[in-house]
């Protein structure tokens, strides 16, 4: 199913490519912006300009990771409030992993070759710093992962799908700086509500400064989060109602 995914998103490949570039082009913005920030006031609570370029290449990784090689689950809210999950429920498959694998979005995909790019330029990779940051961006997607399926679970309640869009938002806006520069409840709410720190600053700190504690704290939120989404839409499906619609979603 992935496989078909991938060949229908490379079909045309000049527009995959060009897709592709223009999310590149809007990472590179950021990095720049970044980069003279920090010139300029050196660090910010701890954070320094490699900590922020470590923090920017496991986001960008794990958001085009979801967003690009796993794009549906962007859109698990408006398909579940439409009625439009008959097709998948009718297959011999999870139709939780066949939403998830079922749609590439070419454009999140340059997400995908920035993270790799910026961490191989700027990460100072070794091979232990490399499998680190392998393993903590596949936590921070995980985490992103499951939270998407929450707020697209909430649909199967609430018969909207309006949370997807805004909880992506929030969470992409808060994993984009560093955990330091939030203080008290919205730090707690960080770590719970909008498990931003879990995709962006606590990865980025494992590669940096690597630490057992660390280390459990991210397993956590894996889990929580993880077991969260996987949840959500199983007791979700109890309440689904058909569309009368097939679709290949």
């Amino acid at each position: 199913m992935w496989r078909t995914a991938w060949a229908q998103a490379l079909a045309n490949r000049r527009s995959f490519v060009a897709q592709m570039a223009v999310m590149v082009v809007n990472d590179l913005v950021w990095i720049f912006f970044w980069q003279v920030f920090f010139r300029r006031v050196g660090s910010v609570r701890g954070w320094t300009v490699d900590d922020m370029m470590v923090l920017y290449a496991v986001l960008a990784l794990a958001v085009g990771l979801v967003l690009g090689a796993l794009a549906n689950l962007r859109f698990l809210g408006p398909l579940v409030a439409d009625g439009e999950l008959d097709g998948a429920l009718a297959l011999p498959m999870d139709p939780l992993g066949f939403l998830a694998l079922r749609q590439v979005s070419p454009v999140s995909v340059g997400d995908i070759a920035f993270g790799i790019g910026l961490f191989a330029v700027v990460g100072h990779p070794t091979p232990a710093r490399t499998a680190l940051f392998v393993a903590v961006t596949v936590a921070a997607t995980a985490v992103l992962a499951g939270f998407l399926v929450v707020l697209g679970s909430l649909a199967f309640v609430s018969g909207t799908g309006g949370a997807g869009d805004l909880g992506l938002s929030a969470i992409i806006v808060f994993s984009s700086y560093p955990i330091n520069i939030y203080g008290g409840a919205l730090r707690l709410a960080l770590f719970g509500l909008i498990p931003a720190a879990f995709v962006g600053s606590l990865p980025a700190q494992l590669v940096q400064h690597p630490s057992p504690g660390r280390a459990l704290l991210l397993a956590g939120g894996v889990a929580a989060f993880g077991g969260a989404g996987w949840l959500s839409f199983r007791l979700g499906l109890r309440r689904y109602t058909s569309g009368a619609t097939w679709t290949g979603v």
